[in-house]
């Protein structure tokens, strides 16, 4: 993908541009850069996130999931999470065991509220976790866009 190499050789300018930002005049410019970033990028072709990384998957999460699974819960954090090292619920393996060969998710309706904010294009995660948005701009061909659009203003 060539969002990645360019990702890469950006890393310094997206990171002055995190530094010295204003914060109010980038939130409101999120929520239409998040939309058209989501019509120009076409999450099935990529899947990048869930080929990866692993949500957080937190009790509200692992309840619903695992009800919509028809599973006890303990038996779908037996079969599916595993505790990280800071004490969060991850799948145990990559590609996420709910990812098709399709690149749909399984669990979509149900997913973890990590998956359905990925990768925070709308929010101020974006701003206040640098080190996270600019690793994400090497994964995910969205955050990617946003950030290049919000450099070029």
């Amino acid at each position: 993908m060539h969002y990645e190499k360019l990702a890469k050789e950006h890393q310094g300018q997206y990171r002055n541009f995190l530094k010295k930002a204003n914060k109010n005049k980038v939130l409101a410019l999120l929520p239409d850069l998040h939309d058209e970033a989501f019509q120009n990028v076409d999450c099935l072709a990529c899947a990048n996130c869930c080929k990866n990384y692993s949500p957080r998957f937190k009790m509200p999460d692992i309840k619903r999931i695992a009800k919509h699974l028809r599973m006890k819960e303990a038996a779908f954090i037996d079969t599916y999470l595993k505790l990280d090292s800071d004490g969060d619920y991850v799948v145990r393996s990559s590609p996420c065991p709910f990812l098709g060969s399709d690149n749909y998710c399984s669990i979509y309706e149900e997913r973890p509220r990590d998956c359905a904010r990925f990768p925070y294009t709308n929010e101020d995660v974006l701003l206040k976790q640098p080190s996270l948005t600019l690793k994400n701009t090497t994964v995910c061909p969205a955050m990617y866009y946003v950030m290049e659009r919000l450099i070029s203003m």
